[in-house]
């Protein structure tokens, strides 16, 4: 059964929102207090232009929380435990925060845009309250607000061509989260190498939001001999790929060790950070579940689960629950993302799937699936 989503002023849409509306817009979410486009009611084609071509995503739900002032690499110190000594103008970096318990409360990533200003491109969660109330309690001298910026993504392996026939050729020898200021027909914009896929591809962080529909119109035109076609952060693929979606896979507990994220913090740096003590715990105690992939059986998935679905194994104990799930075209099997208790990963158990529609044999693999 569908389901209408209201719209009104209380959540905003984004720049790009009409474009994306004239373009077939078929679905949406909501994400970070905004309209967030989730389908254009043809996944297939969507799946297909990701992998094999070029897409054109409106991500403005991608906010931006600005740190800025003297203080401002110093805030963005104490709020992730990722190591910034090395932080330049120019290359982002993915920076996991974490709160005082050492959970992870949002995965932005973090990009210094000028010497006393940096940026973190956050997930679904109220990111700027957490910086400003501690910048407050510490007496930083430093100013936290939500700037205008809107991204616009353009991912798949195509991507490149298209943001080069528009920007020029140095696109193509931008490392992975790097950017640089640009404009296009005076259009401001941090052009960044960077996007929720593993396809490739970039993102436009507009920075004038009267000129969204403009620049939708620029990418559109300069994809067509590239097939362009509008998309969204794909379900599947992300899937496939191992992605964290922050709040969909992760719970009030989970760590950066469950969620593989340890290579991106540095918890024995002589800075301080917020959940530093907490996470010299948590490392001493070890890990007692993991961020897995499974292998479903059964007919091909036509849907997306709505709630988690709990996993068990020997006979019904507990062994976790899987947060997404989708059929994947290139595993040809059903596929999940899910949190599982270390001791069924350690036996290679099978578990036992309990979806809506019944219950459903699988197997624990590593990420990503592909």
């Amino acid at each position: 059964m569908s389901i209408t989503l209201s719209l009104g002023p209380r959540v905003r849409k984004s720049p790009y929102f009409e474009s994306a509306r004239a373009a077939g817009l078929a679905a949406a979410s909501v994400y970070n207090h905004m309209y967030m486009p989730t389908g254009y009611g043809d996944p297939a084609a969507e799946y297909d232009r990701l992998i094999n071509g070029v897409a054109m995503w409106d991500v403005a739900v991608e906010r931006q929380v600005a740190l800025k002032g003297p203080d401002a690499l110093a805030l963005a110190r104490y709020l992730t435990p990722r190591n910034l000594d090395g932080l330049v103008v120019g290359q982002g970096k993915y920076a996991p925060l974490c709160n005082f318990e050492g959970a992870v409360i949002n995965d932005p990533v973090l990009l210094q845009v000028s010497e006393d200003e940096i940026w973190l491109s956050i997930a679904d969660s109220d990111i700027k309250l957490w910086a400003a109330g501690i910048a407050g309690a510490r007496g930083m001298d430093v100013s936290v607000f939500e700037p205008d910026v809107s991204p616009l993504a353009i991912q798949g392996p195509k991507a490149v061509d298209v943001v080069a026939s528009l920007c020029g050729d140095w696109v193509r020898d931008l490392r992975y989260f790097a950017f640089r200021s640009h404009e296009i027909n005076g259009i401001p914009m941090i052009v960044a190498r960077s996007g929720w896929s593993k396809q490739g591809g970039f993102e436009f962080y507009l920075q004038d939001g009267s000129r969204g529909d403009e620049l939708w119109a620029l990418v559109a035109e300069a994809g067509k001999p590239y097939g362009i076609g509008p998309g969204t952060p794909n379900y599947i693929e992300r899937i496939e790929s191992g992605l964290i979606s922050y709040g969909a896979d992760t719970d009030d507990a989970s760590t950066p060790f469950e969620l593989g994220l340890g290579k991106f913090i540095d918890i024995d740096q002589a800075h301080d950070f917020a959940g530093k003590k907490a996470l010299h715990a948590l490392r001493e105690a070890g890990v007692t579940r993991r961020f897995m992939g499974l292998l479903i059986g059964g007919d091909p998935f036509t849907g997306t689960n709505e709630s988690p679905w709990r996993l068990t194994w020997r006979g019904g104990d507990h062994a976790g629950y899987a947060s997404a799930s989708a059929y994947s075209p290139r595993a040809e099997s059903n596929i999940a993302v899910a949190m599982v208790r270390s001791e069924v990963i350690a036996a290679a158990a099978p578990v036992k799937v309990h979806t809506d529609a019944g219950d459903l044999d699988a197997r624990v693999v590593e990420l990503p699936i592909i």
